[in-house]
């Protein structure tokens, strides 16, 4: 039997010995990966300790809440309320206010043209020394375009924006026109505007569902005719981040001419990707986003100002750009918009919901209690609020002391505050919110 040669490992034996050899291949790569990775997860970590670069080109803000906005059902805004918004606009730090559609309603006319001539000097709180630049939209339409030129001519800084759809499916079934004929209304409609303004924008209507090269194209020939900046839309909200990244800087690579002009962003949030379709354009080159307060417009809405600007304060190193808003002015500036329209903001919505900034979990209250930072990663004072910690069935003993410290109740007897909060645990059983009123002793 010793002189028998060994006989070979059954086949289910060898299969799970390579498995096993290929499970340490993996894993010993994972390994090496993590290690070349730490560096960055470290930076993660310290990141919020770090300062803000301020050699950073300056990401121009376009604020549409007075136009794009105002098309949110029953946000209509007459003009004594856009005089009011415009003005806190202005404070805020906005660079470029869309005021209107002049050639929408008499009313609509005037507004603008009010916006422009008191709004549009003002330079109270505005960190670049400029004034904020009053902007109209119109369509491809030269009466569109003079309409818009005559409301804004009356600020120092001022802008006519013109646009024209440009995807198929907008150009065969709403315009009924060619694309060889849609470049060439644009260009006439950007040659008429220049004609009266040194500054026009265009806008590519549908852009996120247009053919990229035959925007390329367009753009290439607008430029020729004396635009200075190129707004590509996702109308319709329906492209998604890496998409919308890819589509700007392929603009911008393929455009002739397409490094002389800004590039814009304007994105919808049909698929709640406004926000992170408007930092991926960034990304790809992007140096001015169009964002309205709160979030409001056309059916789901734009991209929120208050959280474009807030993810580039709070993660300057992500982003090669930088914002001149006066982010302190944030939270007053929602509120006069939801105060004006009369649309309210979800609680749990991000930098100005009323639950942005609220505790009411045990360890996170006690967590904030010991440094804010644990569970806060931007300041309540910055964006003009501070931090609420909510008594509730989840609040722990240091939130509850913590507050009756703030009714005056000081130096307790640990065994007083206990029986106390014993007695607020069985009344926060019963409700959802437990008023100052409830933490009794």
């Amino acid at each position: 039997s010793e002189s028998q040669e060994p006989r070979a490992p059954p086949p289910i034996l060898t299969m799970l010995q390579a498995c096993t050899r290929a499970a340490n291949a993996i894993s010993a790569n994972i390994r090496r990966n993590s290690r070349r990775s730490m560096g960055g997860l470290r930076m993660l970590s310290s990141e919020a300790a770090t300062t803000k670069d301020e050699d950073k080109p300056v990401l121009t803000i376009f604020d549409t809440t007075l136009r794009d906005g105002e098309q949110s059902p029953g946000a209509t805004m007459n003009i004594k309320e856009k005089i009011t918004l415009a003005t806190q606009l202005s404070r805020l730090g906005v660079d470029v206010c869309e005021a209107g559609f002049p050639i929408a309603s008499d009313g609509d006319f005037e507004a603008v043209k009010i916006v422009a001539q008191e709004i549009g000097p003002l330079l109270e709180n505005r960190a670049s020394g400029k004034p904020m630049r009053i902007c109209g939209l119109s369509r491809a339409i030269e009466k569109d375009i003079e309409r818009c030129y005559e409301a804004v001519q009356h600020a120092p800084l001022h802008r006519i924006h013109t646009f024209l759809a440009t995807s198929d499916i907008h150009l065969k079934n709403k315009l009924k026109i060619s694309r060889t004929e849609c470049i060439q209304q644009s260009v006439k409609a950007v040659s008429f505007a220049r004609s009266m303004c040194e500054d026009v924008e265009f806008s590519a209507e549908d852009a996120g569902r247009s053919d990229p090269a035959f925007m390329a194209e367009l753009f290439g020939e607008v430029i020729k005719a004396g635009v200075g900046t190129i707004n590509v839309p996702d109308t319709v909200g329906f492209v998604t981040p890496r998409e919308y990244c890819e589509l700007i800087r392929y603009l911008k690579d393929n455009t002739p001419g397409g490094d002389s002009i800004t590039w814009s962003t304007h994105c919808h949030n049909d698929l709640g990707l406004a926000v992170a379709n408007t930092l991926e354009g960034v990304m790809g080159g992007a140096r001015q986003v169009e964002v309205t307060i709160n979030g409001i417009g056309e059916r789901a809405g734009n991209a929120s100002l208050e959280e474009v600007v807030m993810a580039l304060y709070t993660r300057p190193q992500v982003f090669p750009v930088k914002s001149l808003v006066d982010t302190t002015q944030i939270t007053r500036t929602s509120r006069m918009v939801t105060s004006v329209t009369g649309m309210s903001v979800q609680p749990n919505k991000a930098i100005v919901g009323a639950n942005a900034f609220a505790h009411e979990a045990g360890i996170h209250q006690d967590g904030v209690l010991k440094h804010a930072a644990t569970y806060e990663i931007m300041s309540p004072a910055s964006v003009g609020l501070k931090s609420t910690l909510v008594l509730g069935k989840h609040s722990g003993k240091a939130a509850f002391s913590n507050r009756l410290e703030e009714l005056g109740y000081t130096g307790l007897d640990k065994e007083v505050i206990k029986v106390a909060f014993k007695k607020f645990k069985d009344t926060a059983d019963q409700k959802k919110t437990v008023t100052d009123a409830s933490v009794v002793i």
